[in-house]
């Protein structure tokens, strides 16, 4: 998925492919969840790994997304979907086995950016919705016709980082007085008209970017799913289970590298607090932040803001963990280099997916 608009000839890449096989590190007989399908370019990855015994469970919360998984992947016996948020990941019984691998792509998709009529796009005109599920909650048209101006200048600051809030959402409240902003044209032109000229010469973003990524995300409630869901992946996971997440802004990349840090590393000891005693880690960050490397970014302009990271479930159990090896290659100065990654084939969308039957010996 992606933070923004999407070039042609890149929509059908899955981001940082490689990267993401090598930190999920597919086991032939493991479950694998795919939390956010999109058109299934990470889970066609996942499931030519796969042996007869494996299974891939594939999630996301657009009926279109449902559809395309059905018919590329349903066939499959190994495959199950479940059209919801991966913030409810915990009530699909197909979860509670345990999984092996648990993969977030988050933002919006490329083909939800192409489409005008889910409004995710200034680019192309259409109805003002912005929902990643069309059957569940407001649109955006409908939440900016009820909020106080307050509370949209607040939405835009928190998830936009906009710095023209207020004067935004000004101009929203006295626009939407006059007649209801129901396109994602008028929007887009009311933002720009109260921003301020860019300097000469300088490039710079849409003036509507950080204000549709900030409705975009409220109505969609994506980072309170983001915590939710990682709290889930974490408790569904084995031990020696991985889980991979790609963020595309540094609010989602923030709260994925605080919850990993949470769980492998004891809290900082304040004098003035009684002591936290008996910590134990839960997780191993494998590690540092990954991100696309300029062949990558040449052919995919999407990688440019992907961020990858890959954390270990600790514990004992069916599972070797990788938790020694990796302390040994801290200590040895080796480890966040994300530099020896394995060479993997990004898969054609077009390419057959091998049928369980085939795998038999």
């Amino acid at each position: 998925m992606t933070g923004g608009g999407a070039d042609a000839r890149s929509a059908h890449l899955p981001v940082l492919f490689g990267q993401v096989m090598d930190g999920l590190r597919v086991l032939e007989d493991g479950t694998y969840l795919d939390g956010t399908f999109g058109r299934g370019g990470h889970a066609r990855g996942v499931l030519q790994r796969l042996g007869t015994g494996g299974r891939l469970l594939l999630m996301d919360k657009d009926p279109e997304a449902i559809v395309v998984a059905e018919r590329e992947f349903g066939p499959d016996p190994r495959v199950s979907i479940h059209r919801g948020s991966f913030a409810d990941l915990a009530h699909w019984d197909a979860v509670r086995d345990g999984l092996d691998g648990v993969l977030f792509d988050l933002g919006v998709s490329s083909p939800q950016l192409d489409v005008a009529e889910r409004g995710f796009s200034f680019g192309k005109d259409g109805p003002l919705d912005m929902r990643m599920d069309p059957d569940a909650g407001e649109s955006a048209a409908q939440w900016l016709a009820r909020a106080g101006e307050a509370e949209i200048a607040d939405v835009l600051w928190t998830y936009g980082e906009e710095r023209m809030s207020r004067r935004i959402a000004r101009a929203i409240v006295a626009r939407r007085a006059e007649q209801p902003i129901t396109r994602t044209a008028q929007l887009a032109e009311l933002i720009a008209s109260v921003m301020p000229r860019p300097k000469p010469g300088r490039h710079e973003i849409h003036p509507a970017t950080r204000s549709f990524q900030a409705i975009r995300i409220h109505v969609n409630r994506e980072l309170a799913d983001l915590e939710a869901g990682l709290d889930a992946a974490h408790a569904a996971l084995k031990p020696g289970g991985r889980l991979a997440v790609i963020s595309f802004h540094s609010l989602e990349d923030r709260i994925v590298k605080r919850f990993i840090a949470r769980h492998a590393k004891a809290p900082a000891g304040n004098r003035r607090l009684p002591e936290v005693e008996g910590f134990a880690p839960t997780l191993c960050a494998i590690g540092a932040a990954r991100k696309g490397d300029a062949v990558e970014i040449a052919a995919n302009p999407r990688a440019r803001s992907a961020v990858l990271r890959v954390a270990e479930k600790l514990g004992f159990g069916i599972r070797d963990s990788g938790f020694e090896k990796q302390q040994a290659r801290q200590r040895a100065g080796e480890a966040g280099t994300g530099a020896a990654l394995s060479s993997f084939r990004i898969p054609n969308p077009e390419s057959r997916i091998p049928a369980a039957a085939e795998l038999q010996p």
